[in-house]
Order: C-alpha cells, then sequence, then structure tokens
C-alpha cells in the first residue's frame, strides 16, 4: 500500500460494521420505499464516504486507487444503492474537476461534494449516443461570457438528488469528433436546466436516474472545466477509466455477499436428511462461484497497483471491469439457482440482488464495449 495497512484496516473495519449493522438491516426498507433514509445519509457524511477519492486539502480522504477498491469491497456488500448515492461524489461526478479541472473550480466545489453537502452527477449518455460517446449531439455555443447549452441527456445516475451536472457537451464543429466535445459544471437551478420524471428500473431501487434536459442554458465560461475547450472526451475517458476498475470493485463485493448467502442457505435447507450444501451438484455451483471471485479479486487490485503506479491501465481497467461485472451476473443466477425456489420470492436478498446486478454489465460501458477497448488496445500495441 501507498499508505500504511493499520489506516486502511481501520477504515475497512468501520466500514464493515456499517454495512452490516445499519446499512444491511435498512435494505428491506429502501427497496419497499425506493428512498435511502435520511438518517443513514447523514451518518454516511460523518464517516466521510462521499469524500474518499477526493484530495485531502478539499476536504476528501484521497485514497489511492488500491485503498479505494478495498472499501468498494466492503461497500458494495450491500444494496447497490447505498453505493451509489456516494459513488458519482468519488467516481464520475467529481474526477472530472479532480483531473482537469482549475484551482478556482476545485476550490468551488470539491470541498462540498467531499463534505456530501452536494450531490455530483456525470451527464455524458444521451438518447442517440450512449456507448458511441464521441457522436453526441447536446451543444454548447459560446456566447460572450457565457455558453448555451442545448440537447437531452438519458439515465443519468442521482440527477433527481445531483447539485451539480459534469456536462459533455459539442463547442466545436458537428463533424469533428471527440476533439470538438467539451466539459462544463452546470449547476441546479440554472435557468434552462429541467429533469425528466425518475426512471423506473429492474432493480436498484433507492438509486435513482432521469433524463436531464438543457434548453437554451447559459453557463458562466467559468464552469468550463479545464478553462480549455475541446478536451471534454479525454477527461470523460480518464474518468471512466478509474469508474471501470470502482465498479469491478463493486462487482466483487455484491458477488460476496450473494454467495456468502447462498452457502448459509445450502447450510441450512435440507432435502433428503441433509443439508443441500452436501450435494456434488450444488458445491460446483459454489465452488465455481469461489473461483471466479478470487479471480476478479486479483485483478482489480493488480489493476489498481499498475494505476496507482502511473501506468496506464485502459486494458486493464476494461479486462477488469468485463470479467468482474459477468463474474457477477453468474453468481447472481448460481445463488438463485441454490436458493431454488426461496430465490424466486422477494423474502430473501438473492431475488433482489439478482435485479440489482444486472446492471453493472451495461453501465461504466457495456460488457461489448470494454471487448472492443481490450481488441482494440491490443490491436495497436502491436502495430507499436
Amino acid at each position: 500500500m501507498i499508505r500504511d495497512a493499520q489506516t486502511l484496516t481501520l477504515l475497512t473495519d468501520s466500514i464493515r460494521r456499517f454495512v452490516r449493522e445499519v446499512l444491511v438491516p435498512a435494505e428491506p426498507e429502501v427497496a419497499e420505499t425506493d428512498t435511502i433514509p435520511p438518517a443513514i445519509v447523514g451518518q454516511m457524511r460523518g464517516l466521510g464516504l462521499f469524500g474518499l477519492s477526493i484530495p485531502e486539502q478539499y476536504g476528501g480522504l484521497a485514497l489511492t486507487m488500491e485503498e479505494e477498491v478495498n472499501v468498494a469491497f466492503e461497500l458494495a456488500w450491500t444494496s447497490p444503492a447505498f453505493r451509489s448515492l456516494i459513488g458519482t461524489n468519488n467516481g464520475i461526478g467529481s474526477q472530472g474537476i479532480v483531473i482537469d479541472g482549475t484551482e478556482e473550480q476545485k476550490q468551488r466545489w470539491l470541498p462540498r461534494l467531499a463534505s456530501g453537502d452536494i450531490v455530483g452527477s456525470f451527464a455524458l449518455t444521451e438518447p442517440e449516443s450512449g456507448s458511441d460517446a464521441a457522436s453526441l449531439r447536446t451543444t454548447a455555443v459560446r456566447d460572450g461570457e457565457h455558453y448555451v447549452i442545448n440537447g437531452t441527456k438519458r439515465y443519468i445516475t442521482n440527477a433527481p438528488e445531483a447539485s451539480i451536472f459534469t456536462v459533455m457537451a459539442r463547442s466545436g464543429p458537428a463533424d469533428g469528433g471527440a476533439r470538438a466535445i467539451s466539459a462544463f459544471v452546470v449547476e441546479r437551478g440554472t435557468h434552462g436546466l429541467s429533469l425528466g420524471k425518475t426512471d423506473k428500473k429492474m432493480g436498484q431501487r433507492g438509486a435513482h436516474t432521469c433524463d436531464v434536459m438543457f434548453d437554451n442554458c447559459r453557463v458562466p465560461k467559468e464552469n468550463l472545466i479545464g478553462g480549455v475547450e475541446g478536451v471534454g472526451f479525454k477527461t470523460a475517458m480518464k474518468v471512466l477509466d478509474k469508474g471501470r476498475l470502482h465498479i469491478a470493485a463493486v462487482c466483487v463485493g455484491a458477488a460476496e455477499r450473494m454467495l456468502h448467502d447462498a452457502l448459509a442457505y445450502a447450510m441450512e435447507r435440507r432435502q433428503f436428511g441433509q443439508p443441500i450444501a452436501e450435494f456434488q451438484l450444488v458445491q460446483a455451483m459454489l465452488a465455481d462461484s469461489r473461483a471466479e471471485l478470487y479471480a476478479a479479486r486479483c485483478m482489480v487490485l493488480d489493476a489498481a497497483r499498475r494505476r496507482d503506479d502511473g501506468q496506464d491501465v485502459s486494458t486493464e481497467a476494461s479486462c477488469c471491469k468485463l470479467f468482474a461485472s459477468e463474474m457477477c451476473g453468474r453468481v447472481a443466477d448460481r445463488t438463485v439457482q441454490i436458493h431454488g425456489g426461496a430465490g424466486y420470492v422477494s423474502d430473501y436478498a438473492a431475488e433482489r440482488f439478482y435485479r440489482d446486478v444486472r446492471l453493472f454489465r451495461i453501465y461504466e460501458g457495456t460488457s461489448q464495449i470494454q471487448q472492443l477497448v481490450i481488441a482494440r488496445n491490443m490491436i495497436r500495441a502491436h502495430r507499436g
């Protein structure tokens, strides 16, 4: 570790207790109400969870990537909604400012993000631009001391709660490709910014998404991240590389929880006079899940250490996201299978997790996009 192991252990131990003693018991309430109780949000602020990856000089904990994934392993042991609320503040909602923002922009927004006083959101995906991020149509036209933004963003995580939005918009010609994209911080309440209705999703109740619309939305030029046009796409890609490692760690944590529940159920559930854990075909599902989990955890830790060492981990981040998210889906399926009929009813967490983790193979770049990134990087490296 870049920091001492004892400090990290104290942090992860406290988060582990908080997850098991506070968050896990609250899972049914969140699933029923689609809302995280305000008291729990307050406790999350008190633990510093909104500022895990924000630099210390702005009030954050400044975790290294390796430390961050270790924390994610613990946080993901419960409903993904809890991590999702703090996830954008630590990831895509703040990292554009952390990586490429001006000092004035960092001073203005990062301390409030780190404290949890405001929630950040990352607005990239559009109705006709998702995996092909470089084709986005939202425009930002310079008009004196402002940029006028027009367009619609879709499936934006935490948008209903967000105070600021990191918005990717085309500030150059339509045929300019990725080089014509810039990044802006747009504050909630800005005239011309409006939100659609909250999406009703397959799973992840308590984690909210919706459309974000811009209709002649006037944004001060000081809100152009970095103060430079045309580097927004590069900013987004740097943010997503880090985010993919984080999501891969979340997949590991969620799979650990599901496997724990599946094993506990298999030890208790009896058929033919013995626990079903004694049956070899059930053991095979447990063993396959453990082996894949071990592989995913090792991959994530290795890639995180490489990133901390300053290496380009674009390929490794995509490998982690691809393998860990697909692994998580397989573990979810086996967990339901081990529970049998009980896994199909909401009395058990297996049913909820089965729906919740399906999203992991889609956001931060689908599995298919990860395959393309990996293969293209391989080809580029071979050509030299």
